[in-house]
């Protein structure tokens, strides 16, 4: 009876082996800081690299337990961002006026996350993102969309780096 007792209690300290997304690190446990520098830009849109650096930088603060310090030489990782290319396209036109309805913007970038070793511990080169938005074809009802889409493809984009970052996909 001792013996089925104690292979139940240590089946149920071993617990299932399943985690919550993102509550987890497979960084090596030699990782306590993390440098993001600003991101380099080849686009024209010169506030989005600032705006995904500021996220990357936010979402590691609020989900993990990594440092980020702001000089490179001070950390045990560096993450480098690049944005590539960024590409806006009308989705549907108006067949009235022949004005675009909706549009879509699609970033593409290359992030990596390198040791001090040189190590590169996460690469992803061809990272691409996409969002929607509507778009008035009344003059007077126009909003420019835009830029509330490349604030919410910053976070989504933070969202992903990071999470590939602490379970290496």
């Amino acid at each position: 009876m001792k013996a089925v007792l104690a292979v139940v209690a240590a089946m149920a300290l071993a617990g299932c082996g399943y985690h919550t997304a993102g509550s987890t690190s497979l960084l090596p446990t030699t990782i306590h800081t993390i440098a993001v520098p600003p991101f380099t830009n080849a686009t024209v849109y010169s506030d989005l690299a600032r705006e995904l650096t500021g996220e990357v930088t936010r979402e590691f603060i609020a989900r993990t337990k990594y440092a980020i310090v702001p000089d490179k030489e001070l950390a045990d990782a560096v993450l480098y961002g690049s944005v590539a290319n960024v590409f806006a396209n009308a989705t549907t036109i108006d067949p009235t006026t022949g004005r675009s309805t909706g549009s879509e913007i699609t970033i593409q970038m290359q992030v990596r996350l390198v040791d001090k070793t040189g190590k590169v511990l996460y690469n992803r080169p061809n990272l691409e993102l996409r969002d929607r938005y509507e778009v008035s074809t009344l003059p007077s009802q126009y909003f420019d969309e835009s830029e509330a889409a490349y604030r919410r493809m910053a976070h989504a984009a933070a969202q992903t780096i990071v999470s590939g970052v602490l379970e290496n996909f």
